[in-house]
């Protein structure tokens, strides 16, 4: 049995609900999320290596936005196969790709842990996906097993565990809300050290050190996106949080959430953190003999 990150006790047998819902809205709200978290994912990729000519297999895919950002860095000799468990977004990210004009962007609906695939990768790249996983260093053992020897493993995920350091007197707001965050989170069964995990998911998985960076987007000004992809945030976990008890629909008030947040960071004159995420990329090294 391989060794795990710590875990929450609900995620040991099976895999976390996935806290965002599978809504139309949760698929604007990755497009929003690509916005926010897109050029850290870009600068993981170029990073760790992945560029024109390559195949790249996407995990999570979503709505599509890092495999599009994927198809910019290997241009049209290079390939990109995209892989979620949801169907139906899938159905956005294609609709995406088909009005694009794009013809190397292919996506598989299904866990991409047992899916076959005909040839090696040149790279698998995954962002906040390992953390709904119920072993996330098994799933990476699985999938770097498409991967031709040498070939790039590039995953970032979220680090929640140093969300509650944020909390002020001066933003209550916030306080609560980074509560939810988490409780919301840990009922579901997701990884909360996701993010710092990755050092010895890869490394119980069979693959080198990586090379590692902890990243936040972070605003304060008063037009800044945040405010509302935080709002966005909350709009999918409302279901959830109401499952689980954690908060009324009132209590959260989606209508008013984003001016109320902007109010109390202008007020307060302290920046607003969104969730903190960790990169991570490494080579696989080729099987040695004897």
């Amino acid at each position: 049995m391989s060794k795990n990150i710590a875990v929450s006790p609900h995620s040991l047998n099976k895999d976390a609900t996935y806290t965002l819902g599978r809504t139309s809205h949760e698929t604007n709200r990755l497009i929003e999320q690509s916005r926010i978290y897109g050029e850290s994912t870009k600068r993981l990729c170029q990073q760790a290596g992945i560029a024109e000519g390559m195949h790249v297999l996407e995990i999570g895919s979503g709505a599509g936005d890092v495999a599009l950002m994927l198809v910019d860095l290997v241009g049209e000799t290079g390939q990109v196969v995209g892989v979620d468990i949801n169907p139906i977004i899938l159905e956005s990210a294609r609709k995406r790709i088909q009005d694009l004009g794009l013809n190397n962007i292919e996506f598989r609906a299904g866990d991409a842990r047992e899916i076959i695939f005909e040839e090696k990768f040149d790279a698998i790249v995954g962002r906040f996906v390992l953390m709904y996983m119920s072993d996330p260093t098994d799933a990476l053992a699985q999938l770097i097993s498409h991967l031709k020897p040498g070939g790039i493993v590039a995953f970032q995920e979220p680090e929640y565990t140093l969300y509650p350091a944020f909390r002020h007197p001066d933003t209550p707001l916030i306080n609560q809300l980074i509560s939810w965050i988490l409780d919301v989170f840990q009922h579901s069964g997701a990884h909360l050290n996701a993010g710092f995990g990755l050092y010895q998911i890869f490394i119980d998985a069979g693959l080198p050190a990586p090379e590692m960076h902890l990243q936040s987007p972070i605003g304060a000004e008063e037009n800044w996106a945040g405010y509302r992809y935080m709002t966005t945030i909350f709009e999918s976990l409302l279901p959830l949080i109401e499952e689980y008890r954690l908060a009324t629909s009132e209590q959260v008030d989606i209508n008013t959430l984003s001016e109320r947040l902007r109010m109390e960071v202008l007020k307060a004159k302290r920046p607003f953190y969104l969730p903190l995420h960790v990169t991570a990329h490494a080579r696989k090294t080729p099987c040695r003999l004897g």
